[in-house]
């Protein structure tokens, strides 16, 4: 996975430049935050936008991600936060407890097979009450390879009222769930956006 993003770099956020919705349920999870809450950044990517309005709203944060590049990117851009690579499977306890965790189109690049067993690690990484934004990509895939800008990638895809229960199932209330439309890479796709609460 490092390596497809490591090959992709800024085109990414080329490709999708209208990040809007994203914004806005970072911001409705900021408004339900503490000052200074700790917030994981699961798959932050460049930092762009979320470590970085999370970042610019007073709370730690701590950006995770598997490509190397991405996080010479996000470490340029946000550096009132910190960043580490590692596996997005790999949620031990010494990333510590958080008060929240974004997720934005993270996990559509994992199996359906891990896609729970990551959710259910999330939570445990969790206060509880803790509040999570998630965005994925509405379809009904698993591990599907296609072309994303030039480079070959697996992905997996759930419909809307599948990924809430996927989610609900993991130990989260949802909150919400919405579909929006989005232009990018060539043509518009429906993105879901989550906001859940940790049991």
């Amino acid at each position: 996975m490092s390596a497809v993003f490591d090959r992709i770099g800024e085109a990414y956020e080329q490709a999708f430049s209208d990040r809007e919705a994203q914004l806005g349920l970072g911001r409705a999870l900021i408004s339900g935050l503490p000052s200074r809450a700790r917030v994981l950044d699961h798959g932050c990517g460049a930092g762009l936008p979320t470590a970085r309005q999370l970042a610019d709203a007073g709370l730690e944060v701590l950006g995770v991600d598997e490509s190397e590049r991405m996080l010479r990117l996000a470490r340029e851009r946000v550096p009132a936060a910190r960043f580490e690579q590692r596996d997005l499977r790999d949620l031990d306890p010494a990333l510590g407890t958080f008060d929240a965790v974004t997720s934005f189109f993270a996990l559509l690049m994992l199996a359906r097979a891990d896609i729970p067993v990551v959710l259910t690690g999330l939570a445990a990484r969790m206060r509880e009450g803790g509040l999570l934004a998630l965005g994925m990509v509405a379809g009904d895939l698993d591990a599907v390879e296609i072309e994303f800008l030039g480079v070959p990638m697996a992905v997996t895809a759930y419909p809307t009222a599948e990924l809430s229960a996927v989610v609900a199932a993991a130990g989260f209330d949802v909150l919400q769930c919405d579909e929006v439309q989005v232009p990018g890479a060539g043509n518009t796709e429906t993105q879901q956006f989550l906001l859940a609460r940790r049991q």
